[in-house]
């Protein structure tokens, strides 16, 4: 019988985040606007004048892309043991973050806020940023090393975790 879970979490936005937001919406508006003004003043030469409008509408699209950018949601899929976290962009781009398996776990456990990292540790974050629900997983990846994934599994992903951690660990979690 298959172990099999998926979970989709959406980042949860800081006030830093919506201000990051609504800086790239005020400055992209203002360069574009600022891009047909320049436009406007070269109605004169038909050529200069154009390409100033493109470049007013290129930066109008420019702007509205990376804000769509910022929208982030993390996908969680535990086939067998395997953990797959998948970062998904605007709901249109996926991204993979990385992909283990529970078995190669050195440590799990619930995260706390100033927990010990080493300095050559790759820390993965793919969480919705309410730290009451956050675990961490820590494994050596072949492509970054040693490495920590701080995620927030509901209680479906977390029992099936659970029974391919090491047995060092199963009981600590």
């Amino acid at each position: 019988m298959d172990n099999f879970a998926e979970q989709l979490v959406k980042k949860n936005e800081t006030s830093a985040d919506k201000t990051r937001r609504v800086l790239m919406v005020i400055v992209g508006i203002l360069f574009s606007l600022a891009l047909a003004a320049l436009a406007v003043l070269q109605l004169r030469t038909p050529l200069i004048a154009l390409l100033g409008f493109a470049l007013a509408a290129a930066a109008g699209y420019g702007t509205f892309h990376i804000v769509q950018n910022t929208f982030v949601e993390y996908e969680y899929t535990f086939t067998n043991g395997d953990l797959d976290v998948d970062k998904i962009i605007a709901k249109k781009k996926r991204r993979e973050m990385v992909s283990t398996n529970a078995r190669e776990f050195t440590a799990f456990g619930k995260y706390e806020d100033g927990m010990e990292e080493s300095e050559d540790m790759t820390v993965i974050m793919a969480t919705d940023n309410i730290a009451s629900h956050e675990y961490y997983a820590d494994f050596n990846d072949e492509t970054v090393g040693s490495a920590r994934l701080i995620f927030a599994p509901n209680e479906r992903m977390l029992e099936n975790i659970q029974k391919f951690l090491p047995a060092k660990l199963r009981h600590r979690s």
